[in-house]
């Protein structure tokens, strides 16, 4: 069995630099890094986890503590996240709260347990539970949403201008009466993507219509009712933003049910770009979000949290972009 000795000398370098890159300090020059991992995997090497548990009362695991497991826009982030770990000499371990508070803090339970060396976390609107992390000196990063009274490095989009550039390319379309699907009151991205929706139509001289507003779960059955609910008073709504991929599926399913024309009926975009939406007919406009950079940034922000545990928080922005495809561009006047 190769010894960390035996590293050294295939990467020509000391014993304490493998030890330094096999414990995931950020302080080695990135060429050298690649070099020791190269003669690790070439010699199968395979560091002492007890023993290096033992010497930094932590693990070499990340918690990834993520809301919806079932939504593809957690998968392509999570691969991020493990991608950027690998690198760094972590595994990642992933967590499904399904938006529920307490089943999140029986997962910061288990993080803190387990002695996690890092914890990512789509918060699920509890504070608390970012704080407990904080005060046991874990390493935490947010994704996705900002915490209130929760100083952690964290990392998102411009939810509220992908929601603006949105609700403004159907009033430019031509529609008239654009109604939004949001997500749960009090969640920071929909929040934040229900401003950009009023922002949009006060900007273009429409009035913000609390009846043409819905309060969805972000999952498609949610969706659905939420289109249901839309098409009964009249004069119903000739447009639909809905705040998430899922949603949007729904959405489009209340509508196929009930035989209303995409996009001469009824104009959509969907927050979240999804893998089919060029294939389905008509092919759907999104606001894609850079969800695999979401990770990449997050385990990025996490290594240098290790690294560096006094440095001040960090919140990165992504930006978004429309993808204009046929659900929103009115081919004829309804």
């Amino acid at each position: 069995m190769a010894t960390i000795y035996d590293v050294a000398r295939r990467a020509e370098v000391s014993p304490a630099t493998v030890s330094r890159v096999a414990n995931g300090h950020a302080n080695v020059d990135p060429a050298l890094a690649e070099r020791v991992r190269d003669a690790m995997r070439e010699l199968h090497y395979r560091p002492n986890a007890v023993a290096r548990n033992l010497r930094r009362s932590r693990t070499t695991l990340w918690a990834v503590i993520i809301s919806d497991i079932g939504n593809p826009f957690f998968t392509s982030l999570v691969r991020g996240v493990e991608d950027v770990a690998q690198r760094a000499g972590y595994s990642v371990v992933l967590c499904n709260s399904d938006e529920d508070p307490t089943k999140e803090g029986q997962y910061v339970d288990a993080a803190l347990a387990e002695q996690m060396a890092g914890v990512i976390i789509s918060p699920a609107g509890m504070a608390n539970h970012l704080n407990r992390l904080v005060d046991a000196r874990v390493p935490v990063v947010a994704i996705d949403r900002q915490q209130s009274g929760a100083h952690v490095d964290t990392v998102l989009v411009d939810n509220e201008q992908g929601a603006y550039l949105a609700t403004t390319h159907l009033i430019e379309s031509g529609y008239q009466r654009i109604a939004c699907v949001s997500g749960p009151p009090g969640v920071f991205t929909a929040t934040r993507r229900l401003r950009g929706y009023r922002r949009a139509l006060e900007e273009h001289g429409r009035p913000y219509e609390e009846e043409l507003v819905r309060h969805g779960d972000f999952r498609e059955e949610g969706g659905y009712r939420a289109m249901a609910s839309l098409l009964g008073p009249r004069p119903r709504p000739d447009a639909l933003f809905a705040a998430n991929n899922l949603m949007t599926v729904g959405a489009v399913e209340c509508l196929v049910d009930s035989r209303i024309a995409v996009p001469d009926e009824m104009g959509v975009v969907g927050f979240d770009d999804v893998p089919w939406a060029h294939l389905v007919r008509p092919s759907l406009t999104t606001v894609a979000q850079p969800t695999y950079e979401l990770g990449c940034e997050a385990a990025g922000l996490l290594t240098k949290r290790i690294a560096d545990p006094e440095r001040p928080p960090t919140t990165v922005t992504l930006e978004t972009k429309l993808q204009i495809r046929d659900s929103s561009l009115r081919t004829r006047q309804a």
